[in-house]
């Protein structure tokens, strides 16, 4: 007679987390990056999990997936369970080791105000590392091991977050581009004449881009055209080119204030617009115990506030 597994008998620790990025994501090709495997091998993990616990965890649709409702369960045990272990790990090597605090925060948040700024942070706090991601990504802060999390968007649509600040948006340039007596930048209308630099978004490309569209309309120039568009795959990319004179881009302060209070970057005429957005602080419960946690957390209040 053939044994009977035990019901329950644990899968393979690396399976389980796997599953988590997998799920977290609801793509495998994502999951495989996060976990440096390749897509196929993710998917084969995914199948072997599945006849492992006789379940389909993943309804898996054309160019999509979704959760069963037994995934929806694995999920929730495993973004705890991995988030309690990780946090476990962090307090044992903590003796042997430098204490590292770990960051997640968008590219252009962290390359325009926060990289200018850290030196400060790890002059005054020698025994502390900052691990860095910059993403686009919403990382979950307890099952991805991060401490602290600078995200972008609406206020109050951000759980457990506290504002760091607004942003105001309002065009800049190189100051060459001021300069040009050719082609003026006098008044919102002298964009018409210029490179609008911005975000790559989906679509055609044939419409004007998202950023700029609000402030446009402030503006009463929702159907100005630009004499051409440069597009880029980060702010901080779209940020340089205005730097380095090609074009005009949509400054979001006080990203930018730095590169205005070194002449880098000018504003061509006072055109300040509210955003509906703010970056906003979340750190994760189980961190915040860590002296090194609050002290980051307080830093970034204060800078924020400076």
């Amino acid at each position: 007679m053939q044994e009977r597994k035990p019901l329950d008998r644990l899968p393979p620790l690396d399976l389980l987390a796997s599953f988590e990025a997998a799920a977290r994501h609801l793509s495998f090709t994502k999951a495989a990056a996060e976990r440096f495997v390749t897509q196929s091998a993710m998917s084969r993990q995914m199948r072997a999990l599945e006849e492992e616990l006789g379940v389909a965890l993943f309804t898996r649709q054309h160019r999509a997936l979704a959760l069963t409702a037994e995934g929806q369960r694995l999920l929730a045990s495993c973004t705890q369970v991995l988030g309690n272990l990780r946090s476990t790990m962090r307090e044992i090597r903590a003796p042997q080791q430098r204490e590292v605090l770990a960051l997640t925060t968008t590219p252009g948040f962290a390359a325009l105000w926060l990289i200018p700024r850290l030196t400060a942070f790890t002059r005054a706090h020698a025994g502390i590392d900052v691990r860095l991601d910059a993403t686009l990504d919403n990382r979950n802060l307890a099952a991805d091991g991060f401490d602290i999390a600078v995200r972008y968007g609406k206020l109050g649509a951000l759980r457990g977050a506290r504002k760091l600040f607004e942003e105001a948006m309002l065009p800049v340039c190189s100051p060459r581009l001021v300069a040009e007596l050719a082609l003026p930048l006098r008044e919102p209308a002298d964009l018409a004449h210029h490179t609008l630099l911005h975000l790559a978004m989906d679509g055609d490309g044939s419409g004007m881009p998202m950023e700029w569209e609000p402030w446009l309309s402030a503006w009463g120039l929702a159907d100005l055209r630009p004499a051409a568009r440069l597009s880029f795959t980060s702010y901080a990319e779209a940020i340089a080119a205005a730097v380095a004179g090609q074009g005009v881009a949509l400054g979001r302060r006080p990203l930018v204030d730095g590169l205005l209070a070194s002449g880098q970057l000018v504003t061509p005429f006072d055109a300040n617009t509210a955003s509906a957005r703010a970056y906003q602080l979340i750190v994760d419960p189980a961190s915040r115990a860590r002296p090194a946690v609050r002290a980051f957390e307080q830093w970034l209040l204060s800078q924020a506030a400076g």
